[in-house]
């Protein structure tokens, strides 16, 4: 591995010669270069962006946002910074033990889980640990089970220890979860868009549910209120409804909720492995013929998101905004084919395609693993950049005809998914 750094583009680092030590070297320098610098709030927990640019305050993504602090710790973890992981899932316990009566209000019936505000918030103060007073899309059932999962994942490891009040917190969720039907419950998921039943919603609480019962049964513990087997039913009632969606995104007829194609689905193959192989493979190869564009991957077809002059369309206020009700007025801003390209999908179809090599041994699997690599490092800035070289950008856009990187940079998400595909090729190296 020759010319890391200035004397070759990022996206050159790697080749089908490279071995675990050039992944090291890769590491090393981006370490070096503050690429993998994750800073953390005095709670433990991470603002979704590290921006320092005038208008940073204005795109919102100095507030801690569920799901992607979840992606982030569970990353973190996996390359070995558990303590730094542990620290963030602790703040949310605090978090959520602080609210429960979110979850106690609706599990009663003393709030209307139609009202998003009224649900358990999933973007907040992080430095505070409190609610924000702005309405936000906060029906987002990915992101509480991402959480359930990752707190069932940390206590499984040991690396969590339980508190005594956590049972009653982890029961809450459970019975929150069942109070709304989160089988049938039209939700805003990973892109806090228009309200709609979505199997990258299912996944993440069948997946959180699937981990409770492990350490319920590995540790022979109890959760107030709730027995395994209601548990176990509980779930039961997703995995039937994910059965019927999945390999599409949403399946209703009206044509503002259904999705063939989305790429948040590559997050049920991994981190949550709860799909089989052949679906598995299915939704990777959906997304890579479907979504993937130039420089990176569309969320889905029609995104409006960033999309082309995105910067000369909108104002700085308007273009990080609660559009759950209503994406329309976004949508026309549109030209077809010119979605934003982003950067947190290619090294998850890296880790995805790793994995599977791992078991088939399939060269093809290796070759897709690289790829994708590749693409993922061929995304980091350049010396050019308004933020400097060797951030990792949420996405890429059009701007005066030029593929440039959105205000969200560096995102934290990204930086994780990134750790995470050089840590999975590292393994496939070491295994050959």
């Amino acid at each position: 591995m020759d010319g890391i750094g200035t004397q070759s583009p990022p996206a050159q680092w790697l080749s089908e010669k490279s071995t675990a030590a050039d992944i090291d070297r890769v590491e090393q320098f981006l370490n070096d270069q503050g690429t993998f610098r994750f800073p953390t709030l005095s709670s433990g927990l991470f603002s979704a962006a590290a921006g320092d640019h005038a208008e940073f305050g204005l795109t919102g993504y100095q507030n801690v946002w569920v799901r992607d602090n979840i992606h982030v710790a569970h990353a973190l973890w996996v390359a070995g910074q558990k303590d730094v992981a542990v620290q963030a899932v602790e703040a949310f316990v605090s978090f959520y033990d602080k609210y429960q009566h979110k979850f106690v209000d609706i599990i009663e019936g003393r709030a209307d889980p139609s009202d998003a505000q009224a649900r358990p918030h999933i973007r907040f103060d992080g430095t505070a640990l409190q609610e924000n007073e702005e309405e936000w899309a906060h029906a987002q059932n990915d992101a509480i089970g991402y959480l359930l999962w990752l707190i069932c994942k940390f206590l499984r490891s040991g690396d969590l220890k339980p508190s005594p009040e956590l049972p009653q917190l982890l029961a809450l969720i459970v019975k929150y979860l069942d109070a709304i039907e989160y089988w049938q419950d039209e939700d805003s998921g990973h892109w806090e868009e228009t309200k709609k039943i979505e199997a990258s919603s299912l996944g993440p609480v069948i997946a959180g549910i699937e981990q409770l019962l492990y350490w319920l049964d590995e540790t022979d513990s109890e959760l107030p209120g709730l027995t395994k087997p209601e548990i176990k039913e509980i779930q039961e009632k997703g995995i039937v409804a994910l059965a019927e969606i999945l390999p599409a995104e949403c399946i209703q007829t009206d044509p503002s909720q259904n999705r063939r194609y989305d790429a948040a689905l590559l997050f049920l193959a991994y981190p949550l492995d709860i799909l089989d192989e052949e679906m598995t493979r299915q939704i990777a190869e959906d997304v890579r013929s479907h979504l993937s564009g130039p420089i990176g991957v569309r969320r889905y077809i029609g995104d409006s998101y960033w999309c082309a002059d995105y910067r000369t369309l909108l104002a700085a206020d308007k273009r990080t905004t609660d559009y759950s009700e209503d994406t329309s007025s976004r949508d026309a801003l549109l030209k077809e084919g010119q979605e934003a390209q982003w950067c947190i999908f290619d090294p998850i179809l890296s880790v995805i395609y790793g994995r599977l090599y791992l078991e088939s041994r399939d060269e093809q699997d290796r070759e897709r693993q690289l790829y994708h690599l590749q693409r993922s490092l061929g995304q980091l800035t350049s010396a050019e950049s308004r933020f400097g070289a060797y951030r990792c950008p949420e996405s890429y856009f059009l701007e005066a005809g030029e593929w440039i990187p959105n205000d969200i940079c560096p995102l934290l998400w990204t930086q994780g998914n990134l750790l995470l595909a050089l840590h999975w090729m590292k393994q496939s190296l070491q295994s050959a």
